[in-house]
């Protein structure tokens, strides 16, 4: 009599737990937010063992692509990605993508090159086995309370981008932002490109209005935009270069953003808007004056 009380309860329980679902936007968000964690979890569990066989190479960066790149189908989420042709660079780069919610994974994922490995914040290091995971594909860790190893980290990255023909990702905006336009830009990654001498590649993600908001608590199907610019020159530039560059790539981002967000609408397809006049090839990278008197920093991104 007992079990069947339980078991009783038990469909009693999935049913509310299947309404709520369905029904109540806020549980459904919860609910998908923690599929998402639970499955970054779960992949890290995997495939740490398989990738530990390697050791830390920007190799194991494929076994996490594939491992997150089914979450799209999961939500119903359609990437349209325009500018791919821009990733087709043979040389290292460094890739400076707007940075809005956790989601940023899938678009990153979506569009990452080989030999590309993010540079995260040293947090995310000990996050147990998913900071382990990401320290076997060979992420490239900042403490961004400490400016002095900021630097090495940077000095460092960019002799490595060379030696290895690596591509570096960075949010530059160096935290979650939401809002219709973008926050001030760190400086870390130009330093970068700048130091090592590489074309900066800036790539724009779309907003997720239509379909996800953490402060609404709204998760629903939709469609992601990913828009690729052309690369940014940096030969032959300077330290002193690096404050006109970096606001020359943003306003270029953010003028893309601006079109993105007026063109897109939902899960329509979106007519391709035109590039900023900004973002041609090399375009931030040549014919830059002299410094505007603006402070240098060594603050690194995300």
């Amino acid at each position: 009599m007992e079990a069947v009380l339980l078991q009783g309860l038990l469909l009693l329980l999935s049913l509310a737990a299947l309404l709520l679902y369905w029904y109540n936007t806020t549980f459904h968000y919860f609910c998908k937010m923690a599929f998402f964690n639970i499955w970054i979890i779960a992949m890290a569990i995997l495939l740490s063992p398989i990738a530990a066989l390697r050791g830390r190479s920007v190799e194991n960066m494929k076994l996490l692509r594939a491992a997150i790149l089914p979450l799209k189908h999961f939500y119903g989420i359609k990437m349209q990605v325009w500018g791919s042709e821009h990733l087709n660079i043979k040389e290292p780069y460094v890739i400076v993508c707007n940075h809005q919610a956790s989601l940023d994974v899938m678009g990153m994922m979506e569009v990452i090159p080989e030999r590309c490995v993010p540079i995260a914040k040293k947090e995310v290091l000990y996050m147990g086995i998913v900071g382990f995971a990401c320290w076997l594909s060979g992420f490239i860790f900042i403490n961004r309370h400490k400016t002095e190893d900021a630097i090495n980290v940077i000095s460092q990255t960019a002799r490595t981008m060379r030696r290895e023909n690596l591509r570096v990702l960075i949010f530059p905006e160096g935290t979650r932002n939401q809002d219709k336009s973008m926050l001030p830009f760190k400086r870390g990654a130009f330093h970068l490109a700048v130091q090592a001498q590489v074309p900066i590649v800036p790539v724009v993600i779309s907003p997720y209005w239509d379909f996800f908001s953490s402060k609404d608590k709204k998760f629903t199907p939709g469609t992601c935009t990913i828009r690729i610019l052309p690369k940014v020159e940096t030969q032959g530039l300077s330290p002193k270069d690096v404050p006109e560059l970096t606001e020359t790539v943003r306003q270029a981002m953010a003028d893309a953003l601006a079109k993105m967000s007026a063109h897109h609408h939902g899960d329509q397809r979106p007519e391709q808007p035109p590039l900023p006049p900004c973002a041609g090839a090399g375009g931030a990278g040549r014919g830059l004056g002299s410094p505007q008197g603006k402070e240098e920093t060594t603050e690194t991104s995300d």
